[in-house]
């Protein structure tokens, strides 16, 4: 009886933890559209971003072009709690932190060296079709930039 008891309540924390993630505006794949952006010239593009549950996590999935037009892949994995958790992949961010604002809206800092390079902010919409992104920093040639992504 205690067995059951035990394994009734672990399933339904399993529920939980999966349908909390199922809700979650950002969770799914994200395309640029770059007809609705506004980049800064030479600004890395993230064409594809994707938000999967890891666990207790997220994680994020990011592929894109750097100003050169090569190729880039990123990954970052950690809680949308504001504290920093190691980006893989990405030579110019060795930290990331995402905070949850509201259902709709994160913050997020990206860090090299612990110094905050980009900063901004990520809406989705209410019905969870389209996602907008504010970026303001400085690139690895000291050149500060603000770049709107839809």
């Amino acid at each position: 009886m205690k067995a059951r008891t035990i394994l009734l309540s672990l399933a339904l924390c399993f529920v939980s933890v999966a349908v909390c993630f199922a809700q979650d505006a950002f969770m799914g794949t994200w395309k640029l559209n770059e007809a609705k952006s506004k980049l800064s010239s030479g600004a890395p593009k993230n064409s594809t971003v994707v938000y999967e549950a890891a666990s207790e996590n997220v994680k994020v999935t990011i592929d894109g072009t750097d100003r050169d037009g090569k190729p880039t892949h990123n990954q970052w994995t950690g809680k949308f709690d504001g504290k920093d958790y190691p980006v893989t992949g990405d030579p110019n961010e060795d930290m990331r932190s995402y905070t949850k604002i509201d259902d709709h809206t994160l913050g997020f800092n990206v860090k090299k060296s612990g110094n905050v390079i980009t900063s901004g902010r990520i809406a989705a919409s209410a019905d969870g079709k389209i996602r907008s992104v504010t970026t303001s920093g400085t690139d690895a040639q000291g050149k500060k930039f603000k770049s709107t992504a839809g």
